[in-house]
């Protein structure tokens, strides 16, 4: 939830989908490449759900967002050494993440990587790694092996 209001464009990005289905084109026509990248995120954190919608004037249908939740109830129990693994990532500043991020798109590259091997070569957590991947735009999880995101 940190990340996905952590700039004012995701910020706004996220309560026009929480009103109304939007395509990709108006978000992008009103948010510009940002709002494009704040879609992907919600959707590789699963906070959208995405339908065909038919695009007037045309016969090919088009992705629309809209946001799964309208209210979030937390009461969870949770261990403090993985808590705040997550909690640093969430709220780590861009370019110290982007650092993190970088060395394990460096290691993964087009082959992808054990996380076991990753987290021990990088001496931190699983939850933490975990962290990083769900954060990141350019990596994701498939199965226990962190790789690139393939172009969508």
């Amino acid at each position: 939830m940190f990340r996905c209001v952590d700039t004012p464009v995701k910020r706004e990005v996220f309560k026009e989908l929480c009103i109304d289905w939007k395509t990709e084109d108006e978000i992008r026509e009103k948010y510009g490449e940002e709002g494009v990248n704040a879609l992907r995120f919600f959707e590789k954190m699963k906070l959208v759900e995405v339908r065909w919608q038919q695009r007037e004037g045309s016969a090919e249908p088009v992705n629309a967002y809209h946001s799964f939740y309208s209210s979030f109830h937390i009461n969870a129990s949770w261990p403090i050494f993985e808590i705040s693994d997550v909690l640093y990532v969430a709220i780590m500043p861009e370019e110290e993440y982007k650092k993190m991020e970088d060395r394990i798109v460096e290691m993964v590259k087009d082959r992808g990587m054990f996380t076991g091997d990753i987290a021990e070569e990088l001496g931190v957590s699983d939850t933490l790694l975990k962290s990083f991947v769900k954060r990141s735009l350019r990596l994701e999880y498939r199965a226990h092996r962190v790789e690139l995101v393939k172009d969508q």
